[in-house]
């Protein structure tokens, strides 16, 4: 069963901030015309249905193509994907060597390789899904995935507060999203008991009804990221690359589980972070929109 549409009727706002990181610069208005957007993250049941349906296999269940790899072991090119691993203690958080891992086997049904699996997990976001897997999933859908402009649209929720709901992260002690809660990355006690993803709809709503836009798994949009906002391009809400390219990012957006103030202070609607089109990892998921 597909996500349900929350309908959105566009307009102006200011876009990025000059608070925190250098990309997310300038803040600029930008004009997004009327368009839905799922209420949640896709769920790994929604994306089990869509494999079920059509035999689809992600880029991480396919061994990488050896032209690409000019020089690899046979034994390195297997299918897999980056791992996160809580670290024993404080590392060099300038090296995210120190807790990401490719790990073979790893793949949206077993996100943290052969030995793990999604049971018990049909309602929380699907990860291990790369750029393309996302497009393909939301082409069965009937809808697209969403430019950085409609996405920073919706993730504010019609506010201009630093976090979706208002200026405090933490609102009278109230958690509202799922992001890092210890010292990053060796202690993590787990937002509401979560440690790593948890089932969409656990914190609260935005101003527009919809639940996890902050926290939980980063989302793909169909935006190229640059090291700033491109002022003056047009806000194009179609398409996104016909043709993956691993030397191009695309930005991401709404931080994540794994998003701490002393390492990536992203938990933010303005906030953005680059990812090549083929990775695929255990933090980044996606929601699909459709044109009104």
């Amino acid at each position: 069963m597909l996500s349900d549409l929350v309908e959105l009727d566009g307009g102006s706002f200011r876009m990025g901030s000059t608070r925190f990181y250098p990309e997310e610069a300038p803040v600029h208005t930008v004009t997004v015309a009327p368009f839905a957007i799922e209420r949640h993250p896709v769920t790994n049941a929604q994306f089990g249905e869509f494999v079920a349906q059509t035999g689809y296999r992600t880029v991480a269940e396919i061994a990488p193509d050896p032209a690409q790899f000019p020089g690899a072991a046979p034994q390195e090119l297997v299918p897999g994907a980056l791992v996160f691993r809580m670290t024993s203690g404080p590392v060099d958080l300038r090296d995210w060597r120190n807790w990401w891992f490719w790990t073979p086997g790893a793949n949206w049904r077993h996100p943290f390789g052969p030995e793990s699996s999604v049971e018990g997990m049909a309602e929380h976001p699907v990860v291990q899904v790369c750029f393309s897997d996302a497009a393909a999933y939301a082409r069965w859908a009937g809808r697209r995935l969403p430019s950085e402009a409609e996405w920073e649209f919706a993730g504010r929720g019609g506010s201009t507060a630093t976090y979706a709901w208002g200026d405090d992260p933490i609102p009278g002690g109230r958690l509202m999203a799922n992001t890092w809660q210890g010292r990053f990355p060796y202690r993590n006690v787990g937002a509401l008991g979560w440690v790593g993803t948890s089932p969409v709809g656990s914190f609260p709503p935005n101003g527009y009804g919809l639940v996890d836009m902050i926290g939980n798994v980063w989302e793909w949009t169909t935006t190229r990221f640059t090291g700033h906002h491109r002022v003056g391009a047009p806000a194009r809400p179609c398409c996104g690359p016909t043709v993956p390219d691993p030397s191009v990012s695309m930005a991401l957006k709404g931080g994540s589980h794994l998003c701490a103030p002393e390492y990536c202070h992203r938990y933010r609607p303005a906030a953005r972070s680059p990812q090549s089109q083929d990775s695929a990892t255990t933090h980044i998921g996606f929601r699909c929109v459709a044109d009104v």
